[in-house]
């Protein structure tokens, strides 16, 4: 964190009481002080002129290793005994948080063991790799995270090492809290904080640091829509399993918030403000498209969620949280797909075309807008091979155009049912 400022921190108390235990978050600034990059707070033009306000991007993607989570990885492992260290350390992950721990091993000199699903894309593994070189052993078991993680901790115990969470520990939020001493070095007067949420070790850092020393700042965690785990703890009252969860949003699609980092956003987060994942997507592609930056789902979260307070903020200070940018790029058209869906530009029918001549080139001349194009064509072959209805998924320029395609489809009785992403059916076609 070099040129980090620490010792400008010149306030009454640098320790946040959570009831149980205590955030040291000095001490945790000097122990990354050589070791992170002091990512920069960046002035985002488009942003601030769209929204009427000042925003202020915290470009965690130009982290060493990508993302903020190195942060919380090496606090909490050189916190830990000469003896804990030389019995190495264990963690399970298939993204950010395996690269902030292969990277930490590597700079402590510390065997670390990675485990990763079976199905982790060979990018993430190779980039993990990397940052840890000789010092990381991965190891690729179970189908889920949930099952990789059950494999880590048992392994722990057979062999005595330290396990080294990705979020539910204090030393792991202190660390992330590092983000918020930067933040306000950089910028001292903020109105508004955007943070993405998954297990909470982000949000329950950067929010306790600025709840101690920037109490006027109104703090918004975010959180993607189909993995609700803090914004159901909260209303619950304490940490609760989700039955199922969307997990495109990856760096924050946890099934239970945690245990430590729960107390704490309870008493820090202002709000807990969930945003649908496609509206994440269109986030990543405004970035990309007008300010070149790549983020991944996570990174976007805090950006996607500026709309729905659009009226609040005007004329404000604001800081989004930008956490990372590990975006694989063979996500990019299922990106590009569920924006469309969600920004009500692109729409599925199965359509049962009148088996006569000319009823396909009737369905293009006459149902389909001038500006409507589509984009996927696939007739279904019944099991006695006739033919059966057509899948059809047509790209609208604007969304105001939908009536009026459903309004045509009916004129010319044209025999189609809708795919809606809720249907069981819509999983399976498209």
């Amino acid at each position: 964190m070099e040129n980090s400022g620490v010792d400008m921190i010149n306030q009454p108390t640098a320790v946040f009481d959570t009831g149980s235990s205590q955030l040291d978050f000095v001490t945790a600034a000097h122990r990354l002080k050589k070791v992170v990059t002091r990512t920069p707070l960046v002035f985002n033009q488009n942003l601030s002129k769209k929204f009427d306000c000042n925003i202020f991007l915290k470009r965690e993607d130009l982290q060493i290793v990508r993302s903020y989570k190195l942060r919380g990885a090496y606090n909490m492992m050189s916190s830990l005994t000469e003896t804990q260290l030389k019995q190495g350390v264990v963690c399970a992950s298939a993204g950010n948080h395996a690269q902030g721990f292969a990277y930490s091993c590597k700079k402590l000199q510390v065997k670390g063991v990675v485990f990763m699903p079976v199905i982790t894309p060979n990018q993430k593994v190779s980039q993990t790799k990397m940052f840890g070189e000789e010092w990381i052993e991965v190891k690729l078991t179970g189908d889920t995270f949930d099952d990789c993680s059950v494999a880590a901790k048992k392994y722990t115990q057979a062999n005595n090492m330290t396990f080294i969470p990705p979020f539910d520990d204090v030393k792991i939020i202190e660390g992330q809290s590092t983000v918020g001493i930067e933040i306000l070095e950089d910028q001292p007067q903020i109105d508004y904080l955007f943070l993405p949420v998954g297990g909470g070790g982000l949000s329950a850092g950067v929010g306790a640091y600025f709840k101690t020393f920037s109490p006027q700042t109104k703090i918004i965690g975010v959180e993607p829509e189909g993995a609700p785990a803090m914004f159901e703890a909260i209303r619950n009252g304490s940490p609760v399993t989700l039955e199922s969860i969307d997990s495109f949003v990856d760096g924050a699609a946890v099934k239970r918030a945690g245990d430590v980092t729960f107390p704490i956003c309870k008493d820090v987060l202002d709000l807990v403000h969930l945003v649908a994942e496609g509206k994440v997507c269109s986030a990543i592609l405004q970035l990309y498209g007008q300010d070149a930056i790549v983020a991944e789902p996570a990174g976007a979260l805090s950006i996607a969620a500026l709309d729905d307070f659009a009226t609040e903020i005007k004329g404000k200070n604001v800081v989004c949280v930008l956490s990372g940018g590990n975006n694989d790029i063979d996500r990019m058209q299922e990106i590009k797909e569920r924006s469309l869906q969600y920004e009500g530009l692109k729409h599925y029918f199965l359509i049962r075309f009148a088996q006569r001549p000319g009823a396909l080139k009737e369905f293009v001349n006459h149902v389909l807008g001038e500006n409507d194009d589509i984009t996927r064509f696939e007739y279904m072959q019944k099991h006695n091979k006739e033919t059966g209805p057509a899948l059809v998924g047509i790209e609208l320029q604007s969304k105001d155009d939908y009536q009026l395609l459903l309004q045509n489809l009916k004129k010319y009785q044209i025999n189609f049912t809708e795919l809606s992403k809720n249907d069981n059916v819509f999983g399976y076609l498209v």
